[in-house]
């Protein structure tokens, strides 16, 4: 399995600290963000990763992380997305990196307690279609920034909805999914959506409808320090306090 972190986009929610660099190279504690995905990925044994960037700070990248064997990387590729077009484009500049492979796809402002380990080598077990990461969240109002599954009576997600103003349940999705390698011929087969990205979570309903989508459940803590000033500090502050990617 090969990794994708996908560490793009304007930062808008964060100015103005992103006026000067990318929201992913802001410290979390003792860190910049990015180093808690590399952590993440390679603590769940993806070792061979390709890190999709854009805007003017890309540069930025390489000249923190090289070659990327002080973290642990085997082997670290670059990819660039030249304008914003949606987490699915920005993944699917990964087609010729992950070279028929599945892959392990994180946005690189998710940070967790716990491990993603589980989830990982559950999907190398069985690499068929889509497998998602949820968290329990109980605000309605945090749920509106976020995707929300909806279950059938046995459990089963039959659907995502992006930014629901009424959440169908109590659960939200994270930056983190693990998908084969047909996903690549999935994005192609998307439209951008009314914002003129093409969106993951066409992606995830897609596996969804075909009925290969499975799901595992957080435990513990999990932030998006991208969402908001006041995120970003809040996962700030837990990093400090207890730790991130515990086994």
């Amino acid at each position: 399995m090969k990794g994708v972190l996908l560490a793009g986009g304007t930062g808008s929610r964060l100015h103005p600290l992103t006026r000067i660099t990318n929201k992913h190279l802001l410290p979390i504690y003792d860190r910049p963000m990015i180093n808690w995905s590399i952590e993440a990925a390679v603590r769940a044994g993806v070792t061979d990763i390709m890190l999709v960037s854009g805007g003017h700070h890309a540069g930025e990248f390489l000249r923190l992380l090289g070659n990327g064997h002080e973290f642990g990387i085997d082997r670290l590729s670059y990819g660039y997305q030249e304008k914003p077009g949606g987490i699915a484009e920005a993944l699917g500049l990964a087609e010729r990196f992950a070279g028929g492979e599945p892959v392990l796809v994180m946005l690189a402002d998710n940070v967790m307690e716990h491990s993603i380990k589980p989830m990982v080598d559950a999907f190398r077990d069985h690499p068929v279609g889509g497998r998602i990461l949820l968290t329990p969240v109980e605000e309605d109002e945090h749920l509106r920034h976020l995707g929300v599954p909806t279950f059938d009576d046995g459990g089963k997600v039959v659907g995502i909805v992006e930014k629901p103003e009424h959440p169908q349940s109590k659960f939200g999705v994270t930056g983190i999914y693990c998908y084969d390698n047909s996903v690549f011929d999935v994005i192609k087969t998307l439209v951008p959506s009314g914002r003129g990205e093409l969106e993951i979570t066409d992606v995830n309903n897609h596996y969804i409808g075909l009925g290969l989508m499975a799901y595992d459940v957080l435990d513990g803590f999990w932030g998006d320090a991208g969402e908001s000033i006041d995120a970003y500090y809040t996962v700030n502050d837990y990093v400090r306090n207890h730790g991130a990617n515990k086994d």
